[in-house]
């Protein structure tokens, strides 16, 4: 059935997208009624049981956010920081409780007090400042440090409209193999946490035989902590629509689709600018800049959902189906959106080819250690002297980031969860050891991801921050595995209760759980959640054993 579904919903493409017609038919009461559902049904050829499977997977979709006005940022770092109870109960002066719902997370890690409210994200940091925002509005732009370590490449000065697709220009003008051998030779990683190699994903795409291909920008910046794609899109949308025209240029694509997080509206709204400001300039379309190049974009704002952060649940998502995972091979780079070649890269990783090719692959080769390559970007969180997002080359020392760039802490805290909710979850005793590279991190038994910066304070329990994690991967697990649906929610359930109640933890039961999950999920989501436990585990044996046995 999943197949049938992605053939029927390619009949109208993107031009009329399933998806999107489900999420409208929930803008007036939060979710869709059962006739929208039926009559879209109808509309597609395809059951009603599956729209209705479909709406009722999504945060923002599903017949829970019915009547809801106002969203509280659930993420990791607001969490932490424990401003978001306050917050509530602020709230709850102007609105009913079942008014009230939750997101996660609204990227406004560097500030807190996160909200989301009439469309748009707010931080309120006294009782004062939500009155006038909620009986105001207006304007909602946050300020945080953007910095960089040695030479900046998304963080220099923005270079002109002029200057990005002049150098398009120049590209298609020498031809895709060019353009790919320059990829080739910068080396550069995925930024969204697989680091896989760029040019080889291309130029499986490339050679796949097809009338029509994509290029998918991964938006979905799900990883609790993290802001830098939502710096890239709504600071550098050229950077990003530019690396997606050339990314679809080597691959043969026609469209370029930027599915965006729907906990950033300022980012949709941003992005849709941009694009329009392409039309207007007449480059996109037929025969751009003169050559045998056709592109176009289409934009779609997502439903709540983490796992679409994930390559294949997110083509399924754009389809209007249930984004569960697919099984790999095939990959989407042969069998992909509407079962077409697909290339799925994250928005950082786009957004180098901009300072790729206008300093060329050799030279930002020449950035970095080992086989990392280029610069990465962080997000340092509010525990920071200084926090906001810095650029350091590939390699360089993590105490030089965090004491340093960061500015070293403002309150005490006793670790930092990097790189998401499947990152390593680092004591600050270890940060001198580890450098920001792939094989630092990996060597020390962590994981760089998307480098996105969570500290735990002293004053949080490990195991509070455990359950909580295990509760976010429970809530946000696809469900078509059962490890992975099963084992997140058991995890979590033990946690609640050892915290909770006179009940310890059997070592291992709890150590076979987490090895089920490893080896057993389909997806990198159960499969790499156990990381950060492990991590704990190991370093706060002394604080987490009374909970064991």
């Amino acid at each position: 059935m999943p197949k049938n579904i992605s053939h029927l919903s390619g009949r109208k493409g993107l031009t009329d997208n399933l998806f999107e017609k489900l999420s409208e038919s929930a803008v007036n009461d939060g979710t869709p009624d059962k006739e929208a559902l039926e009559e879209i049904a109808r509309e597609f050829l395809i059951g009603s049981s599956s729209t209705y499977g479909t709406t009722t997977f999504y945060d923002f979709l599903k017949p829970g956010n019915k009547g809801k006005k106002v969203y509280i940022c659930n993420g990791s770092v607001c969490t932490c920081a424990g401003t978001q109870d306050e917050l509530k109960s602020q709230l709850l002066n102007h609105f009913a409780e079942d008014e009230i719902g939750e997101m996660c997370c609204l990227g406004r890690c560097h500030e807190n007090a996160a909200f989301h409210f009439d469309g748009k994200n707010y931080s309120a940091k006294s009782e004062k400042d939500l009155q006038a925002i909620i009986d105001q509005g207006g304007n909602n732009w946050d300020n945080y440090m953007v910095q960089s370590s040695g030479k900046g490449l998304l963080t220099e000065p923005i270079d002109s409209f002029d200057d990005h697709y002049k150098l398009l220009g120049d590209i298609l003008r020498k031809g895709q193999d060019d353009a790919l051998s320059v990829v080739k030779s910068s080396g550069v990683r995925g930024r969204g946490g697989a680091g896989f190699p760029m040019h080889l994903k291309l130029g499986f795409c490339m050679k796949a035989e097809s009338d029509l291909k994509f290029i998918i920008c991964n938006a979905d910046e799900g990883d609790p902590g993290a802001f830098s794609d939502r710096y890239l899109l709504e600071q550098r949308p050229h950077h990003v629509l530019f690396g997606m025209m050339v990314a679809g240029y080597i691959i043969g694509a026609k469209w370029g689709i930027l599915y965006i997080r729907g906990e950033y509206p300022e980012s949709v709204e941003i992005i849709e600018q941009a694009v329009d400001q392409l039309h207007s300039q007449n480059l996109l379309g037929e025969n751009i800049m003169g050559s045998d190049f056709e592109f176009n974009f289409k934009v779609i704002k997502a439903q709540g959902s983490y796992i679409c952060g994930e390559e294949t649940a997110l083509i399924n998502s754009i389809e209007g189906q249930r984004p569960e995972i697919r099984v790999r091979p095939p990959y989407p780079a042969q069998v992909g959106l509407f079962q077409k070649p697909t290339i799925v890269n994250n928005v950082e990783t786009l957004a180098a080819l901009y300072p790729i090719f206008k300093y060329g692959g050799e030279e930002y080769g020449a950035l970095g250690t080992g086989k990392s390559f280029g610069t990465k970007l962080l997000s340092l969180d509010s525990a920071f002297a200084k926090p906001g997002i810095c650029e350091v080359e590939m390699g360089t020392s993590l105490s030089d980031v965090v004491y340093n760039m960061g500015g070293g802490f403002v309150k005490p805290v006793k670790a930092l969860h990097i790189g998401g909710p499947l990152g390593g979850l680092v004591p600050v005793s270890e940060i001198e050891k580890l450098n920001v590279d792939f094989e630092s991190f990996s060597a020390n038994g962590f994981l760089l991801g998307h480098a996105s910066i969570i500290s735990i304070p002293e004053s949080m329990p490990m195991i509070q921050y455990l359950e909580h994690l295990m509760e976010f991967a429970a809530h946000e697990s696809c469900g078509k595995c059962f490890p992975c649906r099963l084992g997140t929610k058991r995890a979590q359930e033990m946690l609640d209760k050892a915290m909770h109640e006179d009940y310890t933890i059997d070592r291992q039961l709890f150590d076979d759980l987490l090895h089920t999950l490893e080896i057993g999920s389909l997806c990198a989501h159960g499969g790499g959640i156990p990381l950060p436990v492990r991590n704990a585990l190991m370093y706060f044996d002394d604080e987490l054993k009374a909970y064991f046995n």
